[in-house]
């Protein structure tokens, strides 16, 4: 059974009651399965894009090096949409132009609206 994980950071800013310009970072683990995680795989590269719809895991605490206590979010992945359009997916790998166009997804085994396990074709 195939499985892939990878990061996702989601990041959000803010102007605080200082006036200064104040911004969080969070970072997911992302664990994709079946056919699912063969497309991000192939599909997926550093700095792309993607939205990614899925189940929540407990967090799991762990310690950083300076010993504060940390938590790790984990995504079991049933969507991951690639939101990069070709022409930044290929700024980001050097010409490289297989990735989704805006808006492709890949939903719990299928790519876009037309691949389910078993077919080859990837429509985008």
């Amino acid at each position: 059974m195939a499985v892939t994980n990878f990061s996702v950071a989601t990041s959000r800013s803010w102007t605080g009651q200082d006036g200064q310009r104040q911004e969080k970072t969070v970072w997911f683990r992302v664990a994709a399965w079946r056919r699912l995680a063969e497309t991000c795989n192939q599909y997926l590269t550093k700095g792309q894009r993607v939205l990614v719809v899925g189940e929540m895991e407990e967090p799991t605490p762990w310690t950083d090096r300076e010993g504060n206590t940390r938590a790790s979010l984990e995504v079991t992945a049933q969507t991951v949409r690639f939101l990069n359009t070709r022409a930044e997916n290929e700024a980001l790998a050097g010409g490289w132009g297989q990735a989704g166009g805006q808006g492709a997804a890949v939903e719990g085994g299928s790519a876009g609206d037309a691949i389910a396990d078993g077919e080859e074709d990837i429509p985008f």
